[in-house]
């Protein structure tokens, strides 16, 4: 009798605990589709402060206003935590242009993160078209030598998950320059990653690698309209040639700063989780989707804690990183403190793939973890919430190297993202709150449940 007694108290025991996650799921998606702030956050961050990139007047303000909005929340502390990161300025806008017959067509660029200014009359080159890192090192540099490099692998359309074309394409973009001026071209443009023919190009960091200065050449992205119509031009007249104008330029490092704001845990406040995304942004748009949205949506998480008087276990902290679009530098310098300080971190949840309707996470973990993570599923699936997965998770929480930690990457809708990542198009118009907010939720939700239950 007393076996059957305790186990009947455990089963009423699971019982009660499952109905009342169910219960605190159910009140962090009704407050956050009710009275959330995160759309009024990305509304001033988007439109009154505008572009973020690093190193920029427009990065000082968001650090600012996200501390200031941070303090209203009542929380245990807020701060700002030092960081040195690059400063590269875009300048004029570009100018681009096909020379075909003595035709100028003009086409739509931008340069590429770090890249080198063309001379201040432009650069004028032939142009000699590939599909890959592989196949420019097939060519030889006899082929290559003096001439523009034009990368136009497009994003391959059968994957559905639209982050596997974007790392199968990146490559190009990332390397491009390097392995082109290493075979004597004079510059390189790259196809926009995206799977929309528009008439926007979309910038992204690039690198020159261990490349000498002297060897650096000018690289740009085109749009994809653009690549497909200089493609059309260079099957007509492979002699054509291409212009193009940029006035870019890389300067001294500056000062900036994480933005931190914490609840600290009420029974273990040695255990640290943290929930971010990357303050900086490009700056052809204002960065609404990369990553506005992930900023205040963790901002969220904690006002939700509050309003909803829930007080977390462990510490948990909300961490707006400063420098991932060109660097990391921000996530690099909060695990480099973090292990000055021997903190512990337990858990990590990012969002930086948009403000689009939540599907699911991406999780690094052990295997016990991703199996308790799974059980938790059907508390999920009213809010459509059903994939859950091994991958990667986030940039900036990569950095973190505690003994035991479960890290966790917030799944957006990934169809629509990158006709808008990384171009001047990615502004607060292109947000649905009540998308935003659902992400915001599912967030908290997540995080929630690890405090709860915590990390095996």
């Amino acid at each position: 009798m007393r076996k059957i007694a305790l186990l009947s108290l455990l089963f009423t025991s699971i019982i009660y605990s499952q109905n009342n996650d169910e219960k605190m799921l159910k009140d962090i998606y009704k407050f956050s589709l009710t009275e959330s702030k995160c759309y009024s956050w990305l509304d001033y961050l988007s439109n009154t402060i505008g572009q973020r990139i690093s190193g920029s007047v427009g990065a000082e303000k968001g650090v600012a206003y996200t501390k200031q909005q941070l303090e209203t929340l009542g929380l245990d502390r807020v701060y700002l935590q030092e960081v040195m990161v690059p400063k590269w300025v875009r300048g004029e806008k570009e100018t681009a242009y096909i020379l075909d017959n003595k035709a100028k067509i003009n086409i739509p660029i931008c340069a590429l993160g770090g890249s080198i200014a063309t001379a201040k009359s432009g650069l004028t080159a032939e142009v000699i078209e590939v599909h890959s890192l592989k196949e420019l090192e097939t060519l030889g540099a006899e082929k290559i030598k003096g001439k523009i490099v034009f990368y136009n692998r497009p994003f391959e359309a059968e994957n559905v998950d639209a982050f596997q074309s974007y790392g199968h394409c990146v490559d190009q973009r990332f390397y491009g320059a390097r392995d082109a001026a290493k075979m004597g071209a004079v510059g390189t443009i790259v196809r926009s990653m995206g799977f929309r023919l528009d008439d926007f190009p979309h910038t992204g960091m690039q690198s020159y690698g261990d490349l000498p200065k002297e060897k650096y050449i000018p690289t740009a992205a085109i749009s994809t309209n653009g690549a497909e119509l200089l493609s059309k031009k260079l099957k007509e007249n492979s002699k054509l040639k291409f212009y193009f104008k940029m006035s870019c330029e890389t300067l001294d490092d500056v000062l900036s700063y994480n933005v931190i704001g914490e609840i600290t845990g009420s029974e273990h406040p040695e255990k640290i989780m943290i929930v971010g995304g990357h303050l900086d942004s490009w700056d052809l748009g204002d960065g609404s989707h990369d990553d506005g949205a992930g900023v205040v949506q963790s901002m969220e998480v904690l006002e939700l804690f509050k309003k909803l008087n829930y007080k977390p276990k462990n510490t948990i902290r909300a961490v707006l990183f400063m420098n991932e679009e060109s660097g990391g530098r921000g996530g690099k310098k909060y695990e480099e403190l973090s292990k000055q300080n021997k903190e512990n971190h337990i858990f990590a949840l990012e969002s930086d793939s948009g403000g689009f309707t939540p599907r699911g996470f991406n999780f690094e973990c052990n295997a016990a973890n991703f199996e308790k993570a799974i059980k938790w599923k059907y508390l999920f699936e009213p809010y459509l919430i059903h994939n859950f997965t091994n991958g990667g998770t986030g940039v900036d929480i990569s950095h973190l190297t505690s003994t035991k930690i479960v890290k966790a990457g917030l799944s957006p809708d990934s169809q629509r993202y990158f006709d808008y990542h990384h171009a001047a198009n990615d502004k607060f118009d292109a947000v649905n709150k009540r998308e935003l907010e659902l992400g915001a939720a599912t967030m908290a939700s997540l995080m929630y449940l690890f405090d709860k239950y915590g990390i095996d």
